[in-house]
């Protein structure tokens, strides 16, 4: 009798698990290799698709549109097939162009430049429903991403303080804590403190090098993710070639962590470096490259942070004040390369631009390294030490010449451009998204463990891919993963889901 009633039992409860996997499978089965184009709408020309971020609440997706007018563009992404444009945010009565937007918890937050952008900007909080003004803060100079954090409590910042163009007027780079539940009452933080450790964070890689000499003022913070647990953010400090680590309730920097650099002659590495040799073609070449972060994403793995990185590279290029330099406009030191001068012809390296700020290791006026101003790949760093755990070194470059959407007359420069990276869960699997400004493609990869990306496919988008976004399936109405990829170039904002 006992057997008995246990095996219907059993068989309820087979069932039952059956029934429950069925009912979860839209979400669980979902694989990343069927990410497909499914909608797009075209917002505008060159600077009218930036940066988007959605709203779950009311089902809008707001993107940054500084064409002919500046204003947050709003667009209806209940269909998420049919993207309408609804309404627009007017942004020119409160200062210069808005560089980033961000969503939590039915309010949108813009971050936005100052007329003159060395003096300080605000962070504006609107209504995402109603489209009105709920609060204007002010923060540093250069306001170049705002983040909430994903508990939705805290506001943050990257005030990237740009020099002017004669490099007259340099503004130091901070970052701005906005504590959401006190009033919106923010806190800006500097740099300063480290400016004692300048010597010691230069020796691992650390660039500070700007004319004005001030340790502060030079470093130049990019861009912001949060732990999951909303406790930590992490800058990229694009042109100083390091993160910096922030505790957010106590707002204080924590740490600077210098990336160092990449070597092109190691295998895994090779690159086309010239757009004058009528061919794409990888080869090894003695040049490293310096990472230069721009967008950086988070995920928690083991116990561990895990930091994301798009290597985009960026060289300061003012009137007063221009670093880059073609390798054939240097002088090469005879010893460190006694092919230099079969080296500095435009089919070889000649064109290649490089920083003259590095290199002279003896001081004597010729150069012993040459520093690119890219890795040409995304990496993932240990958000405790700073060590790269991975890199995927010309894998975004090869695997976009195979797609025919390499850019050769980039090669000089910096390759397809790795310039933002966002995760995403689909499905069972972690997966990482990564936006190749001068591919204008997304690549696809597998980062359930992190320390292995395994790469997936690639997606065509619009022309320079700026921002991305991940929509979770439960936040939208078809009920499965979307990717939102903003195209500055062409206006064009692409809306892609698996099937």
């Amino acid at each position: 009798m006992k057997a008995r009633i246990l095996l219907p039992a059993a068989l309820f409860l087979l069932i039952w698990a059956g029934c429950k996997k069925t009912d979860l499978s839209p979400e669980l089965s979902e694989q990343a290799s069927s990410f497909t184009e499914i909608g797009s709408i075209d917002i505008g020309d060159v600077g009218a698709a930036e940066i988007s971020a959605y709203d779950p609440i009311s089902k809008r997706l707001f993107s940054v549109n500084n064409g002919a007018v500046n204003k947050i563009d709003v667009i209806d992404l209940s269909d998420p097939t049919k993207p309408t444009l609804i309404n627009s945010i007017g942004i020119a009565g409160y200062g210069g162009f808005a560089n980033s937007v961000a969503v939590s918890n039915g309010r949108l937050a813009v971050a936005i430049e100052a007329a003159v952008k060395q003096d300080p900007g605000k962070v504006v909080i609107f209504d995402t429903r109603l489209l009105v003004e709920i609060k204007s803060i002010p923060v540093g100079a250069l306001p170049d991403h705002v983040s909430f954090s994903p508990d939705g409590n805290w506001i943050l910042t990257a005030n990237e303080g740009e020099p002017s163009a004669d490099y007259q007027i340099d503004p130091e780079g901070t970052v701005s804590i906005i504590d959401v539940r006190n009033g919106f009452s923010v806190t800006t933080v500097g740099f300063k403190s480290f400016a004692t450790q300048r010597n010691a964070l230069v020796a691992k890689g650390f660039r500070a090098f700007g004319p004005n000499g001030s340790f502060e003022k030079d470093i130049e913070p990019e861009y912001i993710t949060v732990s999951e647990d909303s406790k930590t953010a992490y800058i990229t400090l694009q042109e100083n070639n390091a993160i910096a680590k922030m505790d957010i309730a106590s707002k204080t920097i924590q740490s600077i962590l210098p990336l160092g650099y990449m070597d092109y002659s190691k295998p895994g590495f090779e690159a086309d470096f010239s757009d004058r040799d009528n061919q794409i073609a990888f080869n090894s070449w003695p040049v490293r490259g310096l990472y230069l972060p721009d967008a950086i994403a988070s995920m928690q793995f083991e116990g561990e942070t895990y930091l994301f990185t798009a290597n985009e590279g960026d060289a300061r290029e003012y009137t007063a004040y221009n670093e880059a330099k073609r390798v054939k406009d240097l002088r090469l030191d005879a010893t460190a390369f006694p092919n230099g001068t079969a080296l500095k012809a435009d089919a070889q390296l000649g064109r290649l631009n490089v920083t003259p700020t590095l290199g002279d290791i003896d001081f004597d006026g010729d150069y012993d390294f040459l520093y690119a101003f890219n890795s040409r790949s995304f990496s993932v760093w240990s958000g405790t030490t700073g060590n790269q755990i991975f890199d995927s070194k010309n894998e975004l470059d090869k695997k976009c010449n195979l797609w025919f959407t390499y850019d050769d007359a980039r090669s000089d420069d910096k390759g397809a451009e790795p310039e933002g990276v966002v995760l995403g869960a689909v499905g069972n699997k972690k997966i990482l998204f990564v936006g190749m400004e001068r591919a204008d493609a997304v690549a696809v990869y597998d980062v359930t463990d992190p320390t292995k990306p395994s790469y997936i496919k690639l997606l065509a988008s619009g022309d320079a891919p700026e921002g991305m976004l991940f929509i979770k399936p439960k936040d939208n109405s078809l009920g499965r993963s979307l990717l939102v990829v903003s195209s500055e170039n062409d206006g064009v904002i692409k809306i892609f889901s698996t099937k």
